[in-house]
């Protein structure tokens, strides 16, 4: 029984072959050394994939769609007495979308066409006074004619007269007349005198009568002049009535769709009051804000892939068109003033439109202003 208790057990691992009584080691396993090969390949792989990816593209998923947007605009006052489009309405160039009251507009054309018949009048009432003048001037000048004929016939009286007068005065000297002979030549003489010299304040009188009718002749000719361009002026009335009244009617200004019509028949419009907005079909294109650290090698006319958010899966060809003259923020509302307080330096971003290639892509046309997309840029 004391022999069993002073057994010692030893453990089975402990036996070895060797003299020295130490355990061989196990071989390590290969699969964890060929996984960490395969991973640091992969890492690798991935990394230069990525890093040579990058030196070749530009992305940034800060962009949307950007489309042309017509705000319908009144450009006359008035109260709206149709409204011809809905919500969301396709519309083409030319279509009628509001029709304001213009019976005010209308009788501003009555009123205009009415002053410009009046002027018209006034013109032929001003030539028909020169012509009456013109012909005063004739009259008159003929006048003067007949009075220097006169004068001429009253000359050769007084020479005559004056003649006969001074023969009798030799005659009565030698008495061989008698005195009623001599003061019937002197009287002769003196009435011929007379006559002349009452015809010459006639010849007077006619002359000034006729520039006094050439005065008035020019008078009404300078009216005429003034009733022409009164004619001009009621004429540009008349456009400007015809022309409002025109702008009653509102229609659209290109093809595309209308946004929310917030107006109502009797709402009263202002002119310059925007009433809703046309979204045009015809023009779409992508504005992306890239950092400016990203601007180095982008150029204009490299290509472009576009990844839309409601088209994750497709692909849109497009071109780099145009680079922003300034950064966003310079065009915002209240830019950044970095001269007085403390700078921090923020990276800038630069909007870049983006124009898409293949107008045949039949999804462009689900294509909304203000979707959110991704683009990659293909630098060269």
């Amino acid at each position: 029984m004391e022999s069993k208790d002073n057994e010692k057990i030893i453990p089975a691992d402990s036996l070895t072959d060797e003299p020295n009584g130490k355990a061989e080691p196990k071989k390590k396993s290969k699969v964890f050394l060929i996984i960490l090969i395969v991973m640091i390949l992969g890492g690798g792989w991935f990394g230069i994939s990525k890093y040579t990816y990058a030196m070749h593209h530009e992305e940034t998923d800060d962009a949307q769609v950007q489309a042309d947007i017509s705000p319908v605009i009144p450009r006359v006052a008035g109260y709206v007495k149709e409204v011809r489009v809905k919500d969301n309405q396709d519309v083409h160039k030319g279509d009628t979308l509001l029709i304001l009251d213009d019976r005010d507009y209308k009788l501003d054309l009555d009123k205009a066409e009415a002053a410009l018949a009046t002027a018209k009048s006034n013109v032929d009432a001003a030539r028909a006074n020169t012509n009456a003048a013109r012909s005063g001037i004739a009259s008159s000048r003929a006048g003067v004619s007949t009075v220097d004929a006169q004068i001429a016939a009253a000359e050769i009286a007084v020479t005559r007269t004056t003649q006969d007068f001074n023969r009798y005065a030799n005659l009565i000297q030698d008495h061989s007349i008698t005195q009623q002979q001599y003061e019937q030549a002197l009287a002769a003489k003196e009435t011929a005198e007379k006559q002349l010299q009452i015809l010459q304040q006639q010849k007077k009188q006619a002359s000034t009568q006729t520039s006094v009718v050439a005065s008035q002749s020019n008078a009404t000719a300078e009216q005429i002049g003034v009733a022409q361009s009164t004619v001009k002026q009621r004429e540009v009335e008349v456009e400007d009535a015809k022309l409002n009244l025109s702008y009653t009617i509102i229609t659209a200004a290109e093809d595309g769709k209308v946004s929310k019509v917030n107006v109502q028949e009797g709402q009263f419009l202002q002119a310059g009051q925007p009433v809703f907005s046309i979204v045009h079909n015809t023009s779409i294109w992508v504005v992306a804000n890239f950092k400016e650290t990203q601007y180095k090698k982008m150029q204009v006319g490299q290509r472009v892939t576009v990844h839309v958010d409601a088209f994750p899966k497709h692909d849109f060809e497009a071109t780099l068109s145009s680079f922003s003259p300034a950064t966003g923020a310079e065009f915002a509302l209240l830019p950044p003033d970095n001269a007085s307080g403390n700078f921090v330096k923020v990276v800038q971003r630069l909007p870049v439109k983006i124009e898409f290639v293949n107008k045949g892509d039949t999804l462009l046309n689900r294509l909304k202003a203000g979707m959110n997309v991704s683009v990659d840029v293909h630098l060269n």
